[in-house]
């Protein structure tokens, strides 16, 4: 991996960027807006996706998909909904028969086709790549600050994911390995869902002991639909799935807690996202979820009463009276 682009400039996208770039690589980061363009190469700073942030010299930034397209490593940021638009547009680019090894770090499930990211490049690219998952407990900040983080990189193809483990590894950035591409995906995708949920309770007040019942709940969740699609118990227990979990719950900074805090404020959803320039992607995960709950026969309460509140009208109370008055039933099921 001589050469390495990042696709997508958000806050995690520069900062991942950012932290193999400050390993002393050659990393190219794309971005939509000229003006991340322009305060990267010429400001050395994302003033616009994480402000504050002193980004390495070797980084640099550009507007030409085809550019990123030609690194021998594309790491894919941009957020879950868009992955299939930027990976058509990639695949434009990519014609040349040279082989190069893609990176997924978005997490969340597509809506309509209820896929995981990996198997939205698997249909994109239809040549037999074999895609890499990038995901773990990372809040941008902290990475981009050089805080210890561990992380799963995962692939069927246990080789490539091992060549992107060292590429990324670096003194503060502790990569482990996986060949559970789906597992990995899925625990990394649920909890945002949950995410929002547990900052729904503390938006309203609900106390630690709902807090901690939901978290608890939602990794059940998890589970189920994990043993219903065939991912590994051991991975979603793991830094993918209960460790990314526990995080992202506890986390008021996380973009998918913090909008559940909102809403348990009494905000609307339309006026929190106008708001925001950051994608919380557990919203629209979430709707995908529950189709992909309906669709393998896996009960996801949660899940369900969250996509009802987001999008069906129903109260923050009458969801949480919801979730209380379901029939009394022994744990483990």
């Amino acid at each position: 991996m001589d050469s390495i682009s990042v696709v997508g400039a958000g806050a995690w996208g520069t900062a991942l960027a950012n932290s193999i770039a400050a390993n002393g690589r050659q990393v190219l980061i794309w971005a939509r807006e000229a003006e991340v363009v322009e305060g990267i190469n010429r400001r050395r700073e994302n003033s616009l996706f994480l402000p504050g942030v002193a980004l390495a010299p070797s980084l640099r930034a550009s507007a030409d998909i085809a550019a990123a397209a030609a690194a021998d490593a594309v790491f894919l940021a941009s957020p879950a909904q868009h992955l299939r638009h930027v990976a058509l547009a990639l695949a434009a680019c990519m014609e040349d028969g040279r082989e190069r090894t893609l990176v997924v770090c978005a997490k969340g499930i597509e809506e309509g086709s209820l896929q995981l990211m990996s198997q939205v490049l698997a249909e994109v690219f239809a040549d037999g790549i074999a895609p890499v998952a990038l995901s773990g407990p990372t809040l941008a900040g902290e990475v981009a600050r050089g805080l210890p983080t561990a992380l799963v990189v995962a692939c069927e193809q246990e080789d490539k994911a091992a060549a992107v483990m060292h590429a990324i590894h670096t003194a503060r950035l502790r990569p482990y390995l996986s060949g559970d591409l789906l597992g990995v995906q899925l625990g990394g995708a649920l909890k945002n869902i949950f995410a929002i949920a547990c900052g729904i309770v503390a938006g309203r007040g609900l106390g630690e002991n709902a807090h901690a019942a939901l978290l608890s709940r939602g990794f059940a969740e998890m589970m189920a639909c994990g043993a219903a699609l065939g991912a590994r118990r051991e991975t979603l227990m793991g830094l993918s799935g209960l460790g990314d979990l526990v995080l992202t719950c506890n986390a008021r900074s996380s973009r998918n807690m913090s909008l559940g805090m909102a809403l348990g404020r009494g905000e609307s959803l339309q006026d929190i996202l106008a708001q925001r320039r950051s994608v919380s992607e557990g919203v629209f995960t979430a709707r995908a979820a529950s189709a992909l709950g309906q669709k393998l026969g896996v009960e996801m309460p949660i899940t369900e009463t969250l996509v009802a509140i987001l999008f069906q009208g129903e109260s923050v109370d009458a969801g949480i009276e919801r979730l209380l008055s379901r029939p009394l039933r022994r744990e483990g099921g």
